[in-house]
């Protein structure tokens, strides 16, 4: 019986990996290019559960609150001081090339205007308007690609099964009609954010709830493709999306498939959640992260959690402007490079040029002294200090004249070429990155 499950469990996997792969044609791969270039996205999480605040849509799901305690937040979300001019340029402030911003969450609560029920902000709150239109517009007029989360399940639509395996309702599969009914309602909610906002990116969460043919995977998928064969699509669609989603915990090794996008909070919440939750991270803690994150050859998409009244938090504005301007004067090293090289030859985050002649050496603040870097077989025609253009002494140390192995190359930082948070070293080489990954020997 084990080996069967285990026999099942690699078939799984097998097939998961092969549909993402079968989804990545040359075209795709095409398409994807502005993602593998943008590196940086905000993540925005609005909605009634910043008016408690509770955590958003688990509160009634994990019985925190009742269902009925959570929906009446939607009486107190009045979007007053919504600006979403301001969200968008502190956005393109960040660095950031592109925003994803929660439409809908598991609640079913809409933000704009939708014509397949009354769950929605302009029709039940005292903020009386659609409030996505205006922000997707603004990131538009700022060039930023704009990304939509939607939630597939909705777990306070009546047609929908219930909460995960505790429902009182129905299973799907035994009321096929039942089923149907909310599918119609499911697309018809991804046909109008489709037909309203030609969205760059379709983030979709939820889709453990049910198997990719409970869902009509593939049917939403060419549903997205037919509006914009260039929308690209996260990898929460049961196999049918275009890249990884890890979430909130940094992978220690490359994912396996050659798009990823690490999602993450500034603090514990991915809403608005007042006094209950001030453990925000240090921008330096935000910059290491998302300098591994490109290192690995992936994208960091960085959570904020507004007020209901459309106010973001000061902690978090800060964290977005100290990244920007981080990456403002980092970003030849940042936008538009490929993943580098693994810590066996440097300890640390690295990355290339797309011609693989430059390399970058990302080093925390304060770290004065000597880098080395391991196996280099190509030679070194310059090392600078990005941001400054200041040029560093380096040397080649146990290099023998008669081995394939190259000697360890050491670059001095002196301590006044420091960045407050961490500094980029720009490696020129002669040709293109060769690294010797040899035992060593002769």
């Amino acid at each position: 019986m084990k080996k069967s499950i285990f026999i099942l469990l690699i078939c799984s996997v097998f097939l998961q990996k092969s549909t993402f792969s079968q989804n990545n044609t040359t075209s795709d791969v095409h398409k994807m290019q502005w993602f593998s270039d943008a590196k940086l996205g905000i993540f925005i999480h609005w909605g009634i559960y910043a008016v408690n605040p509770t955590s958003e849509s688990w509160a009634f799901h994990n019985k925190h609150i009742s269902h009925v305690d959570y929906m009446k937040q939607i009486k107190g979300f009045t979007a007053k001081n919504y600006k979403p001019d301001y969200w968008a340029s502190l956005i393109k402030a960040s660095g950031a090339r592109y925003a994803v911003i929660t439409s809908k969450h598991h609640d079913g609560v809409a933000l704009w205007d939708t014509k397949m029920n009354d769950l929605s902000i302009p029709k039940l709150a005292p903020a009386k308007r659609d409030v996505l239109t205006p922000f997707v517009k603004a990131l538009r007029d700022r060039n930023i690609k704009v990304g939509l989360y939607y939630s597939l399940i909705d777990w306070s639509y009546p047609d929908y099964p219930g909460f995960l395996k505790d429902s009182s309702r129905y299973d799907a599969a035994e009321d096929p009609i039942r089923w149907g009914k909310f599918l119609k309602f499911c697309h018809g909610q991804i046909k109008e954010l489709l037909s309203l906002y030609n969205p760059d990116l379709m983030w979709f969460d939820g889709d453990w709830e049910h198997s990719a043919g409970e869902w009509r995977a593939d049917y939403i998928r060419s549903l997205i493709l037919k509006s914009n064969p260039n929308t690209i699509i996260n990898g929460r669609l049961q196999g049918y999306g275009d890249y990884d989603t890890p979430e909130q915990n940094f992978p220690i090794t490359r994912p396996a498939l050659p798009y990823w996008e690490l999602c993450m909070t500034t603090n514990d919440s991915w809403g608005y959640a007042a006094d209950e939750d001030t453990n925000f991270k240090t921008p330096y803690e935000i910059i290491s992260i998302f300098a591994d994150a490109i290192s690995l050859g992936g994208n960091l998409l960085l959570d904020i959690g507004p007020k209901e009244d459309g106010t973001i938090p000061a902690a978090q504005e800060y964290i977005l402007q100290e990244l920007g301007n981080w990456t403002n004067k980092h970003s030849e090293a940042i936008f538009g490079t490929i993943g580098g090289m693994s810590l066996g030859h440097f300890y640390g985050p690295s990355t290339l040029s797309k011609d693989s002649t430059t390399l970058y050496l990302f080093i925390p603040a304060h770290a004065n002294g000597d880098i080395t870097i391991k196996g280099l077989n190509s030679e070194i025609k310059n090392v600078s200090v990005v941001g400054s253009n200041t040029n560093l002494d380096w040397k080649v140390v146990g290099k023998i004249s008669w081995s394939k192995v190259p000697g360890l190359v050491y670059i001095h930082v002196p301590e006044n070429v420091n960045d407050k948070y961490m500094t980029v070293l720009k490696v020129e080489l002669k040709s293109p990155l060769s690294l010797y990954v040899g035992k060593g020997g002769l």
